[in-house]
């Protein structure tokens, strides 16, 4: 049997979606990792070795040995080369650190994705939680109409054997025996369904058994005390992670405008490098030539933008038109919050004055019905009055439980945006 905690518990660990989130934050982790780098220098080592042949070559290399001389044409050669390069951006503007905040900006906001995930699977699997809950009591309360039908059928049959109920009375009685084993069965294929959808929702196999706890909820649990509407709101500003996701794309760009302005300001770089080579035809040995031909350099480089044809005017123009969007974008969130919670404050309002007015109907109309009972067992009413009274009552049962349900709902999701979790 799982309960609601656990199922809340199995899909943060084993959902595909949040788990899609949570690379998309590693992928963002290691953006920050690579914006740190680039505030480092960059130091790069090359070599190349080439073969060469010269087929026409007829000058060549003469020695004397033991009074003989001898000449040595080398038509095949080989040089290398050897260098060490290394560059630093010292400024540019603070384009680098800028982008650097910008990736750890983008680090929070999908970590703050990652909650705003699993914030949508918890509440999807609170409605379906509270919707079986209900679809199984509802099957209860079909259940319970079902056998006032069978045992009106049954008192019908012997009324009729005694010739005190007709014949078509009693078809009647039957029928509505014949719609209570209708209406069990639709309220229990639609429980199936809804135990489906939280199972799929939790990424379980079909092979998996499973089936809900049923908690020992009483009336009094859609009866409690109804927080604030304001309350509400103020608690899910400090605390909801879209709120915090629109605030940090605003700190976003305020940075982005200001690496697009650095393409107006000057960059300043330091470089040095290494290089030496050597060649099969010198005279002196490969570490003599890499002695000699070594060749050290450093310098510095400053680069001034004066023209780049608009190219940064029309950054900064954009940068600050995301700005002012990212702005609209918290407004829009903060309006959209505050209606859902105030949609489930007015249903959890609304319900719970239902559901106690309901309750009062059921009482009522139960009482109603039992006369009417005693009355049809006595031959005092007809046995439209009596069905008539069952549907009354069966109505109002529904009702209540409809309210009922309705009501813990929306006061649980209430109690979720306040981060009562």
């Amino acid at each position: 049997m799982w309960t609601i905690d656990d199922c809340i518990s199995y899909a943060m660990q084993n959902n595909i979606t949040l788990q899609k989130s949570r690379l998309r934050l590693q992928t963002a982790s290691e953006e920050v990792r690579a914006s740190k780098g680039a505030l480092l220098p960059t130091v790069n080592a090359n070599t190349s070795q080439n073969l060469g042949y010269r087929p026409w070559q007829d000058n060549g290399m003469t020695t004397v040995t033991n009074g003989q001389v001898n000449t040595k044409v080398n038509k095949t050669y080989y040089n290398g080369s050897y260098g060490l390069n290394a560059q630093w951006t010292v400024w540019n503007g603070n384009k680098n650190y800028n982008n650097l905040r910008l990736s750890r900006l983008s680090e929070q906001q999908a970590e703050l994705s990652v909650e705003e995930q699993a914030n949508t699977i918890q509440e999807r699997i609170s409605q379906l939680f509270v919707q079986c809950l209900y679809l199984h009591e509802a099957i209860g309360v079909s259940q319970a109409s079902l056998e006032t039908s069978q045992k009106n059928e049954n008192r019908g049959k012997e009324m009729v054997e005694v010739g005190k109920m007709s014949k078509a009375d009693l078809a009647q009685l039957t029928a509505q025996r014949a719609s209570d084993e209708y209406g069990v069965v639709e309220a229990q294929s639609q429980l199936a369904t809804c135990k489906l959808q939280l199972k799929q929702l939790l990424e379980l196999t079909g092979d998996q058994e499973f089936d809900i706890a049923i908690p020992p909820n009483t009336d009094e649990d859609a009866l409690v005390a109804i927080p604030a509407l304001q309350t509400v709101y103020e608690q899910a500003l400090a605390t909801r992670p879209e709120i915090d996701n629109k605030r940090l794309a605003i700190k976003s760009s305020d940075l982005s405008l200001a690496v697009a302005k650095a393409g107006w300001l000057p960059t300043l770089s330091v470089s040095g490098g290494f290089t030496s080579s050597t060649n099969s035809l010198a005279n002196n040995g490969w570490g003599d030539q890499m002695k000699t031909n070594t060749n050290m350099s450093a310098g510095l480089t400053l680069s001034i933008p004066i023209f780049d044809g608009w190219q940064t005017r029309s950054s900064v123009n954009r940068a600050k038109i995301s700005q002012q969007q990212a702005q609209l974008d918290l407004l829009d969130e903060q309006k959209t919050l505050y209606q859902t919670i105030e949609d489930y404050w007015l249903n959890a309002t609304t319900n719970q004055q239902k559901f106690r007015a309901a309750t009062t109907t059921v009482e009522s109309e139960q009482q109603s019905y039992d006369l009417l009972n005693e009355k049809f067992s006595l031959g005092l009413t007809n046995i439209i009055e009596l069905l008539q009274g069952k549907d009354k009552l069966l109505a109002a049962q529904q009702n209540q439980l409809q309210s009922k349900y309705l009501t813990l709902l929306n006061l649980q999701m209430l109690r979720f945006y306040s981060g009562q979790y």
